[in-house]
């Protein structure tokens, strides 16, 4: 009973002090706007196909301030150059860069993007990939507007498309958990996280810190790393206006699925120990709730108290979950939180050998 007591008081915690400034959040106003000139950043490689789909919708932009994408081309065997070529002729603010050779004790996406950070012309950058499209043309434009005095990263999201399948469902639950928390704790003043899908920060932060140099050993992190090192209570701000979200297509497997997951959490263990360790707890209660619960029932037989404590936690979930899924346009998947709840348990457990899994050295 204690045990029991203990996990859903961490769970309560979580909601309230945590996800509940998502679910409540309201868009700061200002008493003017302006429009930054930009640079977005794209890293490709063998991606002529997702380019072809995904392009244009960056290229058409309704920006009226000075701005620029610039493609890295990361050693592509396709028909990605050619295809940026004929780009080109039409959009003169494409400036694209071309590697033809790897870089050398450097594995992953940073060399590709460090080359396009330094190549982008202006103080804010506003990174994405190949396989996302904004949501609507107002996308740099809203997140560009979370900028002000003070604030040097902005952190958006990067959803995935919805389409039928329970799997589809479960690829965009996951993403809007992760979101949750990394949008949740930068509102708390602890950001630790964001997603080269959908990130902008200044240039000067970047070459500051000297850009990815003290994570160049590690394949991946490139925007989970380098965010929770550089990001603070006071420089770090969120966007999460459904126009300033990217969309990408979701994996059509379990296994892909799974295989993407490993390569992301490998890094979750080079985060800083506070973050860690609040991530940790979390995820620890979010697992016991329903195996604790259960053998509390069965063990002490008192069904009242056992279920009143258990139904506070999720009034309380349900309510939080709702709203801040409404705020992320995700709002179709509140029927089955339930149902997600006790998926957690398995999703844990599949993505366990990530503790201890070799990442993979290429970034595509």
């Amino acid at each position: 009973m204690i045990a029991f007591i203990a996990v859903i008081a961490i769970q309560v915690f979580y909601y309230m002090f945590f996800f509940l400034r998502l679910a409540i959040y309201k868009k700061p106003s200002k008493t003017f706007n302006v429009e930054h000139p930009i640079s977005v950043v794209i890293c490709a490689r063998d991606e002529a196909e997702n380019l072809a789909n995904n392009l244009p919708g960056v290229l058409v932009q309704q920006y009226s301030t000075t701005h620029e994408i610039v493609l890295v081309n990361d050693n592509s065997e396709d028909e990605s150059k050619y295809l940026i070529e004929e780009f080109k002729k039409s959009f003169k603010n494409l400036n694209p860069v071309t590697l033809t050779q790897e870089a050398k004790m450097i594995s992953g996406k940073k060399f590709p993007l460090s080359i396009g950070i330094k190549s982008a012309k202006n103080e804010t950058l506003l990174l994405t990939d190949a396989d996302c499209v904004p949501a609507s043309e107002n996308w740099m434009k809203l997140m560009q507007d979370g900028y002000n005095d003070g604030i040097e990263i902005v952190l958006g999201y990067g959803a995935y498309k919805k389409k039928p399948g329970l799997l589809n469902k479960l690829i965009r639950f996951e993403t809007f958990q992760t979101a949750l928390q990394y949008f949740s704790y930068a509102l708390a003043g602890l950001p630790y996280m964001g997603v080269g899908r959908n990130l902008s920060y200044k240039k000067d932060v970047f070459l500051r810190n000297k850009g990815f140099s003290s994570i160049n050993q590690i394949p991946s992190g490139d925007d989970d790393l380098f965010i929770n090192q550089v990001a603070t209570a006071k420089n770090t701000a969120i966007v999460i206006d459904h126009d300033a979200h990217t969309l990408s297509e979701p994996k059509t497997s379990f296994n892909a699925w799974m295989n993407q997951k490993y390569r992301h959490y490998t890094t979750s263990k080079y985060y800083k120990k506070s973050h860690s360790f609040l991530l940790a707890l979390y995820a620890i209660s979010l697992f016991l709730v329903y195996p604790i619960t259960i053998a509390t029932l069965l063990i002490s037989k008192e069904y009242i108290i056992v279920g009143t404590i258990f139904g506070v936690r999720l009034i309380l979930q349900a309510t939080i979950l709702r709203a801040a899924m409404k705020k992320l346009n995700e709002l179709d998947l509140w029927p089955w939180f339930i149902l997600f709840d006790i998926w957690s348990i398995f999703y844990y457990l599949f993505t366990l050998p990530s503790v201890w899994k070799a990442p993979q050295k290429n970034w595509n």
